[in-house]
């Protein structure tokens, strides 16, 4: 696998899906998608299964998600666009994710929110299905202090079924339990994490899954001094103005650079 993408493959990606030229993507958008599948399989967030997406840049009602494969093997040219209501503009055949509705829905309810990263990462599942929540043990994951809901899948009208958001309407219920907050967990599943940008997301669903290892550790020992909601509010801007440099760390990682 190439560890650079060339941009000539990427405007020919964007022609395949059968956007019009001016409405394409920005290639840089598609290859920091491509690359955002292998650091999260890098760092551990996603195995062969997860998915990671990226709002249209030039068309909100649209994202840019990959066709269905593991993460670490995607490339520019397996990435589609699919409209608000999950359908794929133009497959060429090629087989879809059946949880695409976390995102699209996601999409449609929170108009802030740029990227989506859906992942099964073991650390979090824990939280998932005990009382204990899922709190920032350390500054790395101050986002978290505002609050991490769990998506209970039972509550919908759905009702027991095989955990998976494979619905609009499975999809818009996530979408409320989530709400304005960055991570939400699903019952015995994994979890959501959104931002307003493929490197924010990408930070957020490391720096999760980091923080309920660490916070299942510091369980052991005893009571736990967590970040307060004033400390987490002061490290957001300082976080949010790192994300390019672990951003640079992770790509060159793991594309072999």
């Amino acid at each position: 696998m190439p560890a650079r993408i060339s941009h000539v493959v990427l405007v020919g990606c964007c022609l395949a899906l059968g956007t019009a030229q001016a409405q394409a993507p920005d290639p840089q958008l598609i290859d920091d998608l491509a690359a955002a599948n292998r650091i999260l399989f890098d760092q551990g967030v996603v195995d062969g299964f997860g998915h990671i997406s990226a709002r249209h840049d030039k068309d909100p009602g649209r994202f840019l998600l990959s066709r269905n494969m593991a993460p670490a093997l995607v490339t520019a040219a397996d990435i589609l666009e699919y409209d608000v209501d999950s359908k794929p503009i133009d497959p060429q055949g090629r087989g879809v994710y059946l949880e695409r509705f976390i995102h699209g829905e996601i999409y449609r309810a929170r108009p802030d929110v740029k990227a989506i990263v859906h992942s099964h990462s073991p650390g979090v599942i824990p939280f998932s299905v005990t009382p204990v929540g899922l709190k920032p043990i350390y500054h790395m994951a101050a986002f978290l202090a505002v609050g991490v809901p769990v998506f209970e899948i039972r509550n919908t009208a759905g009702g027991a079924g095989d955990l998976l958001v494979s619905s609009n309407a499975l999809g818009r219920a996530l979408a409320a339990t989530l709400a304005d907050k960055p991570v939400v967990l699903m019952r015995g599943h994994g979890s959501v994490a959104v931002g307003n940008s493929v490197r924010q997301v990408v930070f957020r669903a490391v720096y999760t899954e980091t923080n309920a290892r660490l916070q299942a550790e510091a369980l052991k020992l005893g009571p736990v001094t967590y970040l307060s909601e004033a400390e987490a509010a002061k490290m957001a801007p300082a976080l949010d103005g790192q994300l390019a440099r672990p951003w640079e760390l992770w790509k060159r990682k793991a594309l072999g650079q």
